[in-house]
């Protein structure tokens, strides 16, 4: 398993961005794949993840209604939509891999990590 992250940038608030995160070369298999992020300072965060063999999601309380999850299996690429961006929304955000579980939220059961992509949201 080989991740990739990417898509982050500088936005202002209000706005939108996508962020992907690849397998590289290789299908999603019975893999989940969630979205954490990270703040200067704070604990990485669960954001969601999806189970890319049958499309099912689950959501963090703090973004539900406003990331979406989604997946394409034919580019081995998971998507995470990110709407009305507020500069708490700052940080890093990483896609990660969990296996042999069949849904988890926790960050110690995401055995494979994508390098980081940042999101900067000014004001």
């Amino acid at each position: 398993v080989q991740l990739q992250a990417s898509g982050g940038g500088l936005v202002q608030a209000g706005d939108s961005l996508k962020l992907s995160c690849t397998n590289s070369g290789r299908t999603f298999g019975n893999l989940i794949v969630g979205w954490f992020r990270q703040a200067p300072g704070k604990e990485r965060e669960f954001l969601a993840y999806i189970i890319p063999n049958n499309g099912a999601t689950f959501y963090s309380y703090s973004v539900e209604g406003r990331f979406t999850i989604s997946r394409d299996n034919g580019r081995n690429t998971v998507y995470l939509q990110m709407n009305t961006l507020q500069p708490d929304d700052t940080a890093d955000y990483y896609c990660a891999a969990a296996t042999g579980i069949a849904h988890t939220s926790h960050r110690r059961d995401y055995r494979y990590w994508g390098q980081g992509t940042q999101v900067t949201v000014s004001s």
